[in-house]
């Protein structure tokens, strides 16, 4: 009994694994698919690096993904998304901040992006403990 109840845990792990590995591999190929939409949301005073900031946090966030799936650089993989979670959720505030600038996004949508942003972190950490 115990011994199906670790390959239960073993096999969600795995699972956890694959989908913060597949969701950052697509947000990060999604800075190449839609640069515009990723450009908008740069905050004012980065805008004239926006297409840099764009291209190496989808790069970012694409080698994170796959640091995940490699089991001697995951423990490291967790604490770099946690930290590139951190580093753009500026953009999340500025989004929130200027809601006029975001016509298409609801209002409501762009403040409940803010508490998804905690939420990613504690996944990415708990994942790859």
């Amino acid at each position: 009994m115990a011994r199906r109840a670790e390959d239960g845990q073993a096999s969600a792990r795995r699972r956890s694994h694959g989908a913060l590995a597949l969701f950052f591999v697509a947000a990060g190929s999604n800075h190449f698919v839609m640069p515009g939409a990723y450009r908008q949301i740069v905050p004012p005073r980065l805008q004239r690096e926006a297409k840099l900031i764009v291209e190496v946090s989808g790069v970012a966030e694409i080698a994170g993904g796959l640091a995940v799936l490699v089991p001697r650089a995951r423990r490291a993989a967790g604490v770099y998304l946690v930290a590139l979670l951190a580093v753009v959720f500026p953009a999340n505030i500025y989004m929130a901040r200027a809601p006029e600038r975001f016509q298409r996004i609801p209002r409501w949508a762009l403040y409940a992006r803010l508490p998804l942003q905690p939420l990613m972190m504690w996944w990415a950490w708990r994942a790859t403990r």
